[in-house]
């Protein structure tokens, strides 16, 4: 019998020979091939650093973040009370103040309080929290992505500091929902919307992939640390957060510039705010 050499081996074991078709996403969902990914930037911010590669597994993942829609349909099939409900509050920056505030009775359905509009089906849900998300995920038998995960699939197709390139204005359209300004003192909203905007409205990236820059931070499976901790035992406390990917509405790059592929933020998984959502992904069966 004629010897099966190292690569048709693996092939064969893993069902993921490079020569064969890619497996057929799930609906609204896009194939992510694995591979090996460079993970931080040595020109970001602190908490991007040190850099280092990973190598990644395939996977599915959601074209956009959830939809307001999307979460309306969790919600009247399960029962399930967010926890902003419960709390009775959640956060939102007041555009007057300009400070970050508790508002109260702000919560997915009217996310800047129940004095504003009801968000729109197409735009992502936001004042979710960690746990919310999570509840979701469990519900669409699906999960959060790892940073690891989130940063290869933004970086695929695109050499540039952005998902779908490397500049945000392109033959004079935005490439992304961000703060158009000087964070937080004006907002001219040159990109359209001054809060969330319908999924999709800024294009794609050569994944496929829309909204993965701006719109809103979409949380992630992973505690918040240092890269340089990664690979050490941890134990959370009260005071842990997790991490979060994408950037929003509100970045600018000379606040957080988190919109980048690289970008970084965080929060404590009850956190619920208005500028931040989550999208998700499915393992690919071998």
């Amino acid at each position: 019998m004629e010897r099966l050499t190292a690569p048709l081996f693996v092939c064969a074991v893993l069902s993921a020979c490079s020569q064969g078709p890619p497996p057929a996403p799930p609906p609204d969902m896009v194939y992510v091939p694995g591979g090996r990914t460079q993970i931080g930037s040595e020109d970001g911010m602190p908490h991007e650093r040190p850099v280092f590669r990973a190598r990644v597994q395939p996977f599915f993942m959601d074209i956009s973040p959830v939809t307001v829609g999307a979460f309306r349909e969790f919600v009247q099939t399960t029962g399930y009370q967010t926890q902003a409900e419960s709390f009775g509050s959640a956060g939102i920056f007041n555009d007057s103040t300009r400070q970050w505030e508790l508002k109260p009775g702000a919560y997915w359905q009217y996310p800047l309080g129940p004095d504003d509009p009801p968000a729109p089906d197409d735009h992502p849900v936001t004042q979710v929290s960690w746990h919310d998300a999570v509840a979701y995920a469990d519900w669409a038998n699906k999960r959060l992505p790892d940073e690891i995960e989130w940063e290869h699939a933004a970086r695929q197709g695109s050499s540039g500091q952005y998902a779908w390139g490397d500049q945000l204005v392109v033959d004079g359209q935005y490439q992304a929902n961000v703060w158009n300004g000087r964070f937080p003192r004006f907002n001219t909203n040159e990109d359209g919307y001054a809060t969330t905007s319908p999924i999709g409205t800024y294009g794609a990236a050569p994944t496929g992939l829309v909204d993965m820059g701006g719109n809103v931070w979409e949380w992630t499976a992973d505690w918040y640390r240092s890269y340089a901790e990664r690979n050490q035992e941890f134990q959370p406390n009260a005071g842990s957060e997790k991490a979060q990917r994408g950037g929003s509405f509100l970045c600018e790059p000379g606040w957080c510039h988190g919109y980048r592929v690289s970008g970084r933020s965080h929060s404590t998984p009850e956190t619920a705010l208005y500028h931040v959502g989550f999208r998700l992904v499915k393992d690919v069966s071998p």
